[in-house]
């Protein structure tokens, strides 16, 4: 039998239909942006192993140590002798376990909230919530400068979307001015979206200005509180209870996976909105539920928040000294006002060289470039944790010394 969907050598059929994406790596090869993934070979702490090289690592979202935390380890071994290494279905058939159900109750009373609802990752959370939030006919105004996370989640609206210019109130209370004065304006969903903190910048939204500018146009809140969870308010309660605008936000977003030290995401809010969620958010109905150490090991650190406060005054002492000693170098580092601590190196190859020399003196910080950084503003983002000496910050300070002037950075 004659194979008749062979094709002879040279014809349209044996052309490489994946040809586009070799092309576009060697794009990125020739303008010294393409990267391959590091590989941690140790725990994730202040100094680990990296590709076969111990470093001290300015790279991690671990702000406060938990994930090696005596207490975050053995909950989650704990969590496997008892109910096994895995969930075993979907939250909505059979995979929901009373561990799931107490981390939610505990978290809603730590952010100050009526209900909680976990997801996969805080990314997902955002794709899941934001499409409940924003029905057909509504109006979503985003900051210029939110998570891709956020701008996926408006992207699965079918919602008007508007972008006012990174934290420029006059601008958001323009765009909400604008919607609220249009023809049957007045009747359409608004949904105002900000991060609490800037993952990129390190600085804090203007929350207290955005609330008001949405309570006067009677629009949603939701505030993504990713990066100020653990690290702003009070043990670490977020960017809401910074400013003391508890029962102003309508929602909050947050994850598990960077200050919490361990996996996952949740939308914080009223106990009406977890209800829909449960019955319409894809993520949360089309995944399977979290692993029984997972949530233990988040319930653990819970516990720890509450009374180990000093490991948020020891990242705050670290921020404090990492940041003026890049400051003192002459280093562009923004506008930051968290751990986070951009350092601004220009073009994408250039951040990207900064970060290779860096690691070759022993400090992992990776470069970021476009597109999640304009390329002109393409960095070195540097992250201090509570784990990190002052001694290690030194040596790190001294690295960024000897490669910036290197490369003309300072």
């Amino acid at each position: 039998m004659t194979d008749t969907l062979a094709s002879p050598p040279g014809s349209a059929r044996s052309r490489d239909p994946l040809a586009f994406l070799t092309a576009e790596i060697e794009e990125l090869k020739a303008k010294g942006l393409f990267r391959r993934l590091r590989v941690v070979q140790s725990e994730q702490r202040s100094r680990c192993v990296i590709d076969g090289r111990e470093v001290i690592t300015l790279s991690s979202n671990n702000y406060l140590g938990l994930n090696t935390h005596p207490k975050l380890r053995e909950a989650a071994i704990d969590a496997v002798r008892r109910f096994g290494a895995g969930s075993g279905a979907v939250r909505t058939i059979a995979g929901t376990m009373s561990l799931h159900e107490e981390l939610e109750r505990r978290l809603a009373e730590f952010k100050g909230t009526e209900a909680v609802l976990t997801f996969q990752s805080g990314f997902t959370a955002n794709t899941g919530v934001i499409p409940i939030l924003a029905p057909e006919g509504a109006v979503i105004v985003s900051d210029a400068l939110n998570h891709a996370s956020i701008i996926d989640g408006i992207r699965l609206t079918k919602a008007e979307r508007r972008v006012f210019p990174h934290a420029d109130m006059e601008g958001l209370r323009t765009a909400l001015a604008e919607v609220r004065g249009a023809p049957g304006g007045a009747e359409r969903t608004v949904l105002v979206i900000t991060d609490g903190v800037f993952s990129m910048d390190g600085d804090i939204a203007r929350l207290p200005e955005i609330v008001e500018a949405a309570e006067a146009a009677e629009a949603i809140v939701l505030v993504d509180d990713a990066h100020a969870s653990g690290v702003l308010g009070r043990n670490g309660r977020g960017s809401i209870d910074h400013f003391g605008l508890h029962g102003r936000v309508h929602v909050q977003v947050g994850t598990l996976s960077k200050a919490i030290g361990v996996l996952g995401g949740y939308v914080a809010g009223p106990l009406v909105l977890r209800q829909m969620l449960e019955h319409r958010a894809r993520p949360f109905l089309f995944s399977t539920s979290h692993p029984p150490a997972v949530a233990a090991a988040c319930l653990a650190a819970i516990d720890v928040l509450e009374s180990e406060p000093e490991l948020i005054e020891r990242l705050w002492q670290n921020t404090r000294y990492f940041k003026a000693g890049l400051a003192a170098l002459g280093f562009d580092i923004g506008a930051s006002e968290t751990p986070i601590t951009p350092v601004i190196a220009g073009s994408g190859a250039l951040a990207m060289q900064l970060s290779d020399r860096l690691f070759e003196e022993g400090v992992f910080a990776q470069g970021i470039g476009f597109p999640t950084v304009p390329d002109d503003r393409s960095r070195v983002r540097t992250i201090v944790t509570a784990e990190h000496s002052r001694e290690e910050l030194a040596t790190c300070l001294a690295a960024f010394e000897k490669v910036g002037r290197e490369l003309a950075l300072i």
